[in-house]
């Protein structure tokens, strides 16, 4: 009902609280009329009887005849009123610029003069005569202009409503925010109705009215399959999607909620020179996932590219994809980090651009001491000519410039250097998911011999057969004892290309290894590989472990070359493409055709926070052209288009661990073991680790799942998540949503399958690939992401350089010091675990987000689950038999360990991919 919705008579006004006598505009005469707020009607007696249920504060109040009181909202059936109200809580930003703190002044002062925050209540019910759902009058939150400058960081604001007895359960509130500035809505709870309080979960930005023309919806916290909709809330649960879908126009804004895709046209940007021009990817030349739509104007020099946004200008996602302010801050710092990072050698690049590194005291230098100038290797004059705000830096900032020690060289400084420990890292490093079995040997590629040479790999039994413990090359095979990292037809097809960059030097690897009697991998034969200058040139050669000092160095950069290789492999394949490119369409379907209302979506929420932003910030400085991935990785310019052509190998279907560990050969079906699988490696701690975590995700959501879905064949009728599904692979996968592979989604098997799957790739996949990079690659060394010289033989001019001082021409084959800047400032930033962190199995206002007390048990179970694998993986970091994680100068493997602390930690499992 609009307006003041008291009742008031003389007879009542003393004893009701409920009742203001400053409402009463004229008292009752002796005709026995009297007006309320303006309105006229002839008085009547009535009770006010306090209703116990609900409140001592609240009162039903009995009239004979609606239209007698004046009221003609469309809800007013003549029943007895109730009142409510509204617990709105409202998270205060801690840190507000002058624009802000300005408009939230005005805004104050607005609110004053009825310029409100307006809140409607609708009921799950139909009004008969309306033919609408019932729905309550307006009400405005109160006291905003007092509260909304408490030092807080939530606010509680109360909004009073007066509806029917008959009213029904609440189940959306309708929102019209008429200030200026838009405001973070956390939660509200109506309270007043005699079934307890309904808690609506909003964690939403609430745009100014003016921005957007539409009233935001919030559902209360209540799941329900489409078809089990109450038929109030019908037409909205259509309406709030199609408002998130858009209509597929126009240049989207900061404060737009709109969820579309495109293709990746906006990495390179020819405007600024064809050098920095790049294949667009998405669509039949290259296929690539979809990313999310902004919709920004072309580029002047090719309408087929998107004009790019470069940083400090905020990149599009919608509103609620952004990061918050604690994450946002903890970014920023980080940023701050990096800069400061490289200003220094970057100031110096134009005196020394290509200075390497002096000795390995040099390199350590960046952990103890920080970027000095004098580590810069320049002469004292040029020192002096470099501009007074480096001196002032240097002098005040050494807590920002200095870099924290990685882990790997914290616990044995020589670690980096051991074969054993170059093999362990590929079961337990940064990187675990390349290494698969050798089913025949030698290997074969793939490639065309025409275009790539003759497909027979350079190894041959004479390599190995003397590190086989006596085995012999089939006795091996044949007792699942080879193993190999295979890098050979990932890259050679972009050899000649990356070669000819400048700075840029690398072959295609294979590596073999053998699995020792401790269960601890050796490597045995490095195979190098260069695309064919003529038809007797040697382009491949093999690489044994080192016999003497000189092999020993050929050796160390041999291995150098192998992890450059991985470097590029596991950041744009296993870690890029498989976990942030491939769940974004996932992702934006999800917000498209899955209302908020449906429990898949409530199941999935956790797992999809702030991938869209984190995505969206890489293709603004990560993965475009000139990019930190571009100026950082072998690849170089080429770098996603090694991406893109990885993706022609991508199955959905084979991303879950255990299927993917069934096709590397890692792992056999075994009806006996515990999942179902046995590891050919026993102490493969990724895998190991990893097989915990998928179980525990899968008996969640079966638990789930089948909670909603008691019939199977519900999930072939349910119309919201065939939609779901459907567009995730034929519009955000178009370019192969015709593949034989893709799973089906018929019944709840398959419906748990996916959703593990999704879930397992954006939590505990991509923390093992994310969060050792800095603690394993901050130490160059150790994990070289590009190298810049090839190694010389004997009929090389650089041999006799090589001879006469090896270390040095190992340290000049490795990044410089102003690209191993760049790139540890930018890991330690990715590798940083934000305060406002939610690991697997945490979920914010766990009690809350599902009205449904059976999942929210099932919830604290999975949770309960989270803890006992977290002790197991302590237990087994301690037991001295399990080689590849526990002993002298061995690392611990903690990155499945669900918790952590803020910071670089080498562990903590997240929901979602933050980072």
């Amino acid at each position: 009902m609009a307006g003041t919705k008291e009742i008031l008579c003389s007879s009542i006004i003393e004893k009701s609280p409920f009742i203001s006598s400053t409402k009463l505009t004229q008292k009752i005469n002796n005709n026995k009329r009297c007006s309320v707020s303006g309105k006229k009607f002839r008085g009547r007696r009535l009770s006010v009887t306090p209703v116990a249920a609900i409140s001592e504060d609240y009162y039903l109040i009995k009239k004979s005849k609606p239209s007698d009181l004046g009221f003609n909202d469309s809800n007013d059936s003549g029943d007895a009123k109730i009142k409510v109200r509204a617990v709105v809580t409202v998270r205060n930003k801690i840190k507000e610029d002058l624009k802000e703190a300005l408009v939230k002044h005005f805004d104050n002062i607005s609110d004053k003069i009825g310029r409100n925050v307006v809140l409607q209540i609708v009921s799950t019910d139909i009004d008969p005569r309306a033919r609408g759902p019932k729905k309550s009058g307006e009400a405005v939150l109160k006291d905003w202009s007092k509260k909304s400058n408490l030092k807080t960081e939530r606010v509680n604001y109360l909004a009073e409503f007066v509806v029917d007895s008959n009213f029904g359960l609440p189940g959306a509130i309708l929102i019209t925010n008429n200030h200026q500035q838009e405001f973070f809505l956390e939660s509200i709870t109506i309270e007043g109705f005699a079934s307890g309080p309904v808690h609506f979960p909003c964690n939403s930005w609430v745009q100014s009215f003016k921005n957007i023309q539409a009233k935001r919806i919030f559902f209360h916290n209540k799941p329900y399959l489409p078809h089990e909709t109450p038929a109030g809330l019908r037409a909205l649960r259509e309406k709030e999607l199609k408002e998130l879908r858009g209509n597929g126009k126009g240049e989207r804004k900061m404060s737009d909620r709109i969820y579309d895709y495109d293709i990746y046209n906006d990495l390179g940007n020819p405007d600024k020179g064809g050098e920095f021009a790049r294949p667009i990817l998405g669509g039949e030349k290259i296929p690539y996932p979809r990313r999310c739509r902004t919709g920004r104007p072309p580029m002047e020099t090719d309408m087929n590219y998107e004009s790019r946004v470069e940083r400090p200008l905020p990149i599009y996602v919608p509103r609620d994809e952004q990061f918050e302010e604690s994450k946002a801050g903890t970014f920023s710092f980080c940023r701050l980090k990096a800069v400061l990072h490289n200003l220094l050698p970057s100031l110096t690049t134009n005196i020394s651009s290509k200075h390497d590194f002096t000795g390995f005291k040099h390199l350590d230098s960046l952990f103890s001491e920080g970027l000095l100038l004098n580590n810069l290797g320049l002469h004292d004059e040029l020192v002096k000519k470099l501009p007074q705000v480096v001196h002032k830096i240097q002098a005040t900032s050494q807590g920002l410039i200095k870099f924290d020690t990685p882990v790997i060289v914290s616990k044995d400084k020589l670690a980096w250097m051991r074969d054993d420990e170059f093999a362990r890292q590929f079961l337990a490093g940064v990187n675990p998911a390349s290494i698969q079995r050798m089913q025949s040997f030698p290997p074969v590629s793939k490639l065309d011999p025409e275009t790539y040479g003759p497909v027979e790999s350079a190894l041959t039994e004479e390599h190995i057969v003397g590190y086989l413990d006596g085995m012999s090359v089939q006795e091996a095979l044949d007792g699942n004892r080879l193993f190999i990292v295979d890098y050979h037809d990932t890259y050679l097809p972009f050899l000649e290309r990356l070669n000819a960059l400048d700075g840029r030097k690398a072959y295609a690897t294979r590596t073999v290894f053998f699995l020792t009697s401790l269960g601890t991998l050796k490597p045995i034969a490095i195979e190098l590989s260069l695309p064919p200058s003529g038809p007797n040139s040697k382009s491949k050669r093999v690489v044994s472990p080192p016999e003497d000092a000189t092999s020993n160095w050929i050796w160390q950069l041999a291995k150098a070359h192998v992890c450059s290789n991985d470097a590029g492999v596991h950041q744009l394949v296993h870690h890029w493409l498989r976990t942030h490119a491939s769940l974004e369409p996932f992702i934006i379907s999800a917000h498209r055709q899955l209302s908020c209302m449906h429990p898949i979506y409530k199941l999935l929420e956790p797992h999809m926070r702030y991938t869209l932003h984190i995505n969206a910030l890489a293709r603004q400085s990560l993965i475009n052209a000139d990019g930190v991935i571009e100026s950082s990785f072998s690849p170089g310019r080429y770098s996603m288009e090694m991406s893109a052509a990885a993706y022609k190998d991508w199955r959905f279907d084979l991303e879950g661990l255990p299927l993917e560990l069934v096709r590397r050969g890692i792992a056999v079906p075994d009806s006996t073991q515990p999942h179902g699988l046995r590891l050919l490696i026993k102490d493969y701690p990724y895998a190991a680790d990893g097989l915990l975590i998928w179980d525990a995700i899968e008996n969640w959501v079966r638990d789930y799942v089948s909670h909603y879905y008691k019939d199977p064949s519900l999930v072939a009728d349910d119309r919201e998540l065939q939609a779901w599904y459907y567009e995730a692979v034929s519009v955000g996968h178009a370019d192969v949503s015709d593949a034989s592979w893709w799973p089906e989604l018929n019944n709840t098997d398959d419906l748990v399958r996916i959703i593990t799957t999704l879930v397992w790739l954006g939590s505990a996949q991509h923390a093992a690939l994310n969060f050792g990079q800095y603690p394993y690659g901050g130490y160059i060394p150790n994990r070289p992401v590009l190298m810049r010289r090839l190694i010389p033989d004997e009929n090389d001019p650089e041999y006799a350089s090589f001879i006469s001082d090896p270390q040095r021409f190992y340290l000049s084959a490795l990044p410089s010091v102003l690209q191993t800047s760049k790139f540890i400032a930018v890991i330690d930033t990715l590798s940083t675990h934000s305060p406002d962190e939610e690991y697997l199995g945490e979920r914010a206002q766990p009690s809350t987000w599902t009205g449904d007390p059976v999942i929210v048990e099932k919830f604290f179970e999975f949770s309960s689950e989270m803890r006992r694998i977290e002790k197991e993986i302590d237990r087994r970091n301690a037991d001295p038999s399990l080689r590849n994680r526990c002993g002298a100068g061995v690392i611990p493997y903690e990155l499945m360990a669900p918790s952590s602390e803020p910071g670089v930690t080498c562990r903590g499992v997240p929901n979602s991919i933050t980072i």
